[in-house]
């Protein structure tokens, strides 16, 4: 099989199933526990913090691991007070749309931040987030679909001074391009570890001083108080040596990518009528999503599967509806156009000849052969 979608997850690196197999087996003791088998674990534990911590810049006190990227979303969002205000950008992942619902639901007022064309937040929409003072705003650094890389750092600039929490959903950044949670001056950001070759069930919230978490889970005293329940040490362990990974190898990792890239969006440059989304914007080096008129997505993607090559419609969170991708309605793509969306997103072994082998596929099933 021929994997194109990393953005949905990816598979384990052989190193850090390694540096997970003994918390599987020899150490399985509760962290929590105050004897030598528990202290161990726990010192693994604090030392996959400071892997997670490195990566993205920031303290490693100021993070709680979560069972995932949603967890980390959902937590963000609960810092919220009683009927306060809430804006998110267009163009955010399920996890963050969802529970804004819920949250709107329950009395919270809630402004949906518009993007242009590419998915960019407008200075327009900038300047009514000054006017409205939302409590918190969501803007997700990396766009799941399109690989919109937002600019984050200036927004934050903007909106500095207002006393406005600003949360980035950061899950489909790290490990691709360089994350600072400091100079992004953002106060709160998710991560999650499947996404960087880590085990699946693992994340964090990174939150700044100053910021009140309330837990979603309550229970024991883990995670400072702030996420209860034991902890899942062989998948957190697995996430900070995935981040470790990640920092060491991301100059490589990211040169590698943006090779294959340009060889995919050659290929598809030869296809008449094939539009790629957020072409010419600052985007993830392994991610392309494109549409072709007159093209069902799904059914592309299924024919595609039949020969052993996997893509994606969109995000792997909200797939099988039948309405096209809110991400790129709200990119004022045309409806037609939008359903026939695919994304092809990379990762660290995929070669020229996966990708050559999937442009003549394509022409092939698009009659363009």
């Amino acid at each position: 099989m021929i994997y194109f979608d990393h953005n949905a997850t990816t598979p384990v690196d052989e190193r850090v199933l390694e540096a997970m197999q003994p918390f599987l087996t020899t150490f399985y003791g509760n962290p929590s526990s105050l004897y030598r088998h528990g202290r161990i674990v726990r010192s693994a534990i604090d030392a996959a913090r400071e892997q997670v911590a490195t990566l993205v810049d920031a303290p490693a006190a100021r993070i709680v691991f979560t069972s995932g990227g949603t967890e980390a979303n959902n937590l963000a969002l609960a810092t919220l007070a009683p009927n306060s205000r809430l804006a998110l950008s267009a163009i955010e992942h399920p996890s963050i749309t969802e529970p804004a619902l819920h949250l709107k639901s329950r009395g919270h007022d809630v402004d949906m931040i518009n993007v242009d064309s590419n998915g960019c937040l407008t200075p327009d929409a900038i300047d009514r987030l000054v006017e409205t003072l939302p409590a918190l705003v969501s803007i997700m650094l990396a766009n799941n679909e399109t690989g919109l890389i937002q600019n984050l750092a200036d927004i934050s600039e903007r909106l500095s001074g207002h006393g406005i929490i600003i949360h980035t959903d950061a899950v489909q950044a790290v490990g691709k391009i360089p994350v600072s949670f400091k100079q992004l001056g953002v106060q709160l950001m998710s991560l999650s570890s499947h996404k960087i070759y880590g085990p699946k069930g693992c994340g964090a919230l990174v939150f700044a001083k100053g910021v009140t978490i309330n837990p979603l889970i309550l229970g024991g005293g883990q995670e400072n108080n702030l996420r209860a329940g034991t902890e899942n040490v062989a998948a957190i362990v697995g996430f900070g040596k995935a981040a470790e990974l990640a920092q060491s190898e991301l100059a490589e990792r990211s040169a590698h990518l943006l090779k294959l890239r340009k060889c995919l969006e050659d290929g598809l440059s030869t296809i008449p009528g094939l539009v790629i989304f957020a072409e010419h914007a600052d985007r993830l080096a392994n991610t392309v999503q494109f549409g072709i008129p007159e093209i069902d997505g799904e059914m592309l993607l299924m024919k595609l599967d039949q020969k052993s090559i996997a893509v994606s419609s969109g995000s792997a969170c909200a797939s099988g509806g039948a309405e096209p991708s809110s991400v790129l309605t709200a990119m004022g793509v045309e409806a037609g156009l939008a359903k026939s969306a695919i994304r092809v997103s990379l990762g660290k072994t995929n070669t020229e000849a996966e990708i050559i082998k999937f442009i003549n596929l394509l022409k092939s099933l698009v009659g363009q052969a």
